[in-house]
């Protein structure tokens, strides 16, 4: 697969409100841990090979277990996960394929026994801001390093 275009160097007012937003994703009061799981999920789903590369090495580098790394595309089948990361994972799901889910009230019921109101809206900031890397970098097939 061929890069299309460095989206960095072709809109830098815009990847610096990415950054920005980024930056802002780092500093909620959320687990660190929780964060990266949520943003490997969501790069699984989109099928982002850059993202899944980057968040696999950071998720390691933070010590996140291979066993929980190898297994979180089947969280729901693990005993390797709390209910919190459930919750978290659950809602990432439905908020990644938000077409086909609409965010069912199931899911909303689940992180709301586990999350906070403002833990709730910080988990969906960072839901959102990895999805949109995401966009970024398979439409623009930004890839990982050899």
């Amino acid at each position: 697969m061929q890069p299309r275009i460095d989206f960095y160097t072709a809109s830098p007012d815009g990847l610096n409100a990415m950054i920005a937003l980024e930056t802002a994703v780092s500093k909620l009061p959320l687990e660190k841990s929780l964060i990266e799981l949520v943003k490997l999920r969501a790069s699984q789903i989109n099928g982002c090979a850059f993202c899944l590369d980057m968040h696999t090495a950071d998720a390691r580098k933070d010590g996140e277990t291979e066993r929980r790394l190898y297994t979180l595309s089947a969280w729901r089948e693990t005993p390797f996960f709390t209910p919190r990361e459930r919750a978290a994972l659950a809602w990432t799901e439905s908020l990644t394929q938000l077409s086909l889910t609409h965010a069912p009230d199931e899911d909303y019921a689940l992180l709301s026994t586990e999350f906070s109101p403002k833990e709730m809206v910080d988990l969906t900031v960072a839901i959102s801001t990895i999805n949109s890397w995401n966009r970024l970098a398979v439409g623009f097939r930004k890839m990982p390093q050899a």
